[in-house]
């Protein structure tokens, strides 16, 4: 039992740090994209690329075929 509750635990605390991930700079670099569409991994994968040290085209293009 007391492994249910600590499980249940864990996975409602995954759920809510991914809930609360901010997206609004994929706005930015692919505007009408709606996010919730998109996998965790992809998401994940597009913030890694705004955050890098590519240039705004780059980061830009990428971004755009990600969410494709």
């Amino acid at each position: 039992m007391k492994t249910l509750i600590a499980t249940t635990a864990l996975v409602l605390t995954a759920f809510s740090a991914s809930a609360m991930v901010d997206t609004s700079a994929i706005e930015q670099y692919a505007p009408n994209t709606d996010v919730s569409t998109l996998s965790d991994a992809t998401v994940n994968t597009i913030l890694s690329v705004i955050h890098s040290g590519d240039s705004e085209g780059e980061k830009r293009a990428t971004i755009q075929a990600l969410v494709k």
